[in-house]
């Protein structure tokens, strides 16, 4: 069975308090319509129809996907009048229909709710809610067929207390859009074309109706108002720390721990409170992270062990390595197995050997380190002259005193040795002491300064 996907997101979000369009406000860094492109993409549709409206300039550049129609909807007159507007674009059988701010909806259930359907059959995705308000309600015969849907506003007391709601999510044979879309009516409480009334007219016309059931409300939640968001959030986030701790993790608090791409863990790591992982992120086994630390696209070798408050962007700690507290480890960053870097450094593009450490208040980029190099306290590569970014190469066994700047292109070969306080601008040979400091004068009775009085 063919079939394509219209996913409804012309609505312009009033409740957001924004000027931003409702479905690119963001979860777990990532826009909500994002979030359902992605999902629906693993279903391999023939296309996606993504109906826009408010925004829709904006919304088609800040979206990806593979075979995206984009379909627009410039007066928003409902659900059914959204898919009229995709209605001349289809040639499935079969036409998926899913909404633009339900991030967590997953693709198991999408998969579930298309087997269900066919020619002579419309899917209809329905969940209990513990509190139907403002839902479209299921109406079923005695029977147990689906009847139609009726919308809150339009609800008799007796069906407003049927908690079986509908999601607005459906599978339907094209044919019978073709036949009923053209008939449907906007006389009701909102002056609306509801896609909702289908129901009724596939039973008219001769169509089973049949449900599939949400996993739970959270899957199939919408988002209207920035509480909502957040809500959607934690439980996004929450569905991540799951994730982790059956992967081998152990969490400080579930609740303060986010993922904003995704994540490989591997055993018997532990995960302090507000860490944040973006991108492509993978953590070996037997690593250890501090407090406060936030990772972007970052490879934790195992047993690595990230102290707090350390930020490390596109690189990666190698086996047994210690990072932090306080650490900024930049993009090209590599270090190797067993190296530390301590508390207030800075790394970029840094090649770091084995056993070697830069411990603490240093600047080291563009720069490559052999093992077992010593940097002391205050050193700075000094790898950009103003238009142009050179390199620093430090062998085997190399010490660096304190307080020392070394200004690029500067090789110090292996057992190299510079002197605490001195500025090197000539390489050094193998076993060579570098001092480079301002002759000491000490003067004989100086007078320290007085304050003059006004």
């Amino acid at each position: 069975m063919s079939f394509e996907i219209v996913v409804l997101a012309a609505g312009k979000g009033t409740r957001m308090r924004s000027a931003k369009p409702k479905v690119l406000h963001e979860i777990a860094g990532k826009a909500i319509l994002q979030h359902i492109v992605d999902n629906v993409s693993g279903l391999n549709p023939i296309a996606t129809h993504v109906v826009i409206g408010h925004g829709a300039e904006q919304v088609r550049q800040s979206i990806i996907g593979d075979h995206i129609v984009w379909v627009e909807q410039r007066e928003q007159l409902g659900t059914g009048h959204a898919v009229m507007q995709a209605l001349p674009h289809l040639n499935a059988d079969t036409v998926l229909v899913v909404l633009g701010d339900t991030p967590l909806l997953t693709t198991n259930t999408l998969q579930q709710l298309l087997a269900e359907a066919n020619s002579n059959t419309l899917a209809l995705l329905t969940v209990e809610s513990a509190d139907p308000t403002g839902l479209g309600r299921i109406v079923r015969n005695t029977d147990g067929s689906v009847a139609r849907i009726v919308e809150h506003k339009d609800a008799s007391s007796a069906e407003l207390k049927i908690n079986e709601t509908n999601t607005g999510i459906m599978a339907i044979p094209r044919h019978l859009l073709e036949t009923c879309l053209p008939k449907l009516s906007s006389a009701n409480a909102q002056g609306e074309y509801y896609l909702t009334d289908l129901i009724e007219m596939a039973t008219q016309h001769g169509l089973t109706v049949v449900t599939s059931k949400a996993s739970s409300e959270t899957e199939v939640q919408g988002i209207n108002n920035r509480i909502q968001l957040a809500n959607l959030e934690r439980a996004y986030q929450r569905q991540q720390a799951d994730l982790a701790m059956t992967a081998g993790a152990t969490l400080a608090d579930p609740a303060r721990f986010d993922v904003r791409g995704n994540l490989s863990v591997g055993q018997d790591v532990f995960i302090d409170v507000n860490v944040v992982f973006n991108g492509q992120c993978s953590i070996g086994n037997n690593v250890k992270i501090g407090p406060n630390c936030v990772f972007f696209d970052a490879i934790i070798a195992d047993g690595a062990e990230i102290l707090a408050n350390t930020v490390v962007e596109d690189a990666t700690i190698g086996t047994n390595a210690t990072v932090g507290p306080f650490a900024r480890i930049r993009p090209g960053t590599q270090l190797g197995e067993g190296s530390k870097v301590g508390n207030f450094v800075e790394t970029k593009k840094a090649i770091v050997g084995v056993g070697s450490k830069i411990n603490h208040l240093s600047y080291v980029g563009d720069a490559e380190l052999g093992d077992g190099v010593n940097i002391g306290a205050g050193t700075i590569t000094c790898n950009y002259d103003g238009v142009n970014k050179h390199k620093t190469q430090l062998g085997k066994g190399v010490f660096i005193g304190s307080n020392s700047t070394l200004v690029a292109p500067l090789i110090v070969a292996d057992g190299g040795f510079v002197a605490a306080g001195s500025t090197i601008t000539g390489d050094v040979s193998e076993d060579q002491l570098a001092v480079g400091r301002a002759k000491q004068r000490n003067i004989d009775g100086w007078k320290r300064p007085t304050k003059k009085d006004k």
